[in-house]
């Protein structure tokens, strides 16, 4: 039996995707002939991500660059009418734009906190809120929040991002069940320890505030990973097409962890 996604003449909204996971899911959607818009605050990042996937095999799929703040309403707004006066429609909506700072709880202020629940919080929150009534009138949508371990299993120094996931999951298993009486189906992928320019910057703040060195903390936390490796950003790109694809057409209000092992308990 081959798995067939049939996602051909779909249209994605990928937050965040001009790098890292983002990036990564944005090629692998464009690769299955779904039209493309990425969305991310660095022009220069962006520019160069269109220029990378377009220098895909060519599948007839077209794929466009947003610049936009997604702690800004009005960008979100900007993202889903851009996309609507393009391709007309919007089927798939991955959310992945956010960042949080890793330090010590009493080095960290509130702008820390406020930072990390604006943009990635209200950030998925605002574009589930703004696609939703388009996804109803077909009666069709599937979106994948990225979220992260860090919701499930707190750590002591990056709370601003612990605090920011719980929530997440949470609302991710809250709408479900509302957009579920009209075919909208959401789901959550955690990731663990995953090889993107994010994680580099993480551990670097990591190792600073436990007061030892970058190789060291990267050390220990993949010693702590049971598979003993980081996953690829082009793992959590195909659990994300498989999760928006027909295949996973009974699957919504879910949580899915892919971090080797790492979460304890259930």
């Amino acid at each position: 039996m081959s798995l067939e996604l049939h996602l051909s003449g779909k249209t994605a909204i990928i937050t965040g995707g001009s790098a890292g996971i983002g990036l990564a899911t944005a090629k692998a959607l464009y690769s299955e002939s779904v039209n493309v818009v990425v969305a991310a605050r660095n022009q220069e990042k962006l520019e160069q991500a269109v220029i990378d996937i377009q220098s895909l095999p060519n599948t007839n799929a077209k794929i466009i660059g947003i610049s936009a703040d997604l702690t800004k309403a009005e960008d979100v707004e900007k993202v889903v009418s851009t996309t609507l006066e393009q391709f007309g429609k919007i089927d798939i909506l991955i959310n992945n734009a956010g960042s949080a700072k890793a330090g010590s709880f009493l080095e960290l202020s509130d702008e820390a906190f406020l930072d990390a629940w604006n943009l990635k919080l209200l950030g998925y929150i605002r574009l589930v809120r703004a696609v939703v009534p388009h996804l109803k009138n077909q009666r069709d949508g599937r979106i994948v929040n990225i979220i992260g371990g860090a919701g499930r299993t707190p750590r002591p120094n990056f709370l601003p991002g612990g605090t920011t996931n719980a929530a997440l999951l949470n609302f991710t298993r809250g709408i479900s069940k509302e957009l579920a009486q009209d075919n909208i189906r959401i789901n959550a992928i955690s990731p663990g320890l995953t090889d993107t320019e994010r994680a580099k910057t993480l551990a670097e703040q990591n190792a600073q505030s436990l007061g030892i060195s970058v190789e060291e903390y990267k050390a220990q936390a993949v010693k702590a990973i049971p598979l003993g490796k980081i996953v690829k950003p082009e793992e959590i790109a195909a659990l994300a097409l498989f999760l928006v694809s027909d295949l996973a057409s009974s699957i919504t209000g879910a949580e899915i962890q892919v971090d080797g092992g790492s979460t304890p308990g259930v």
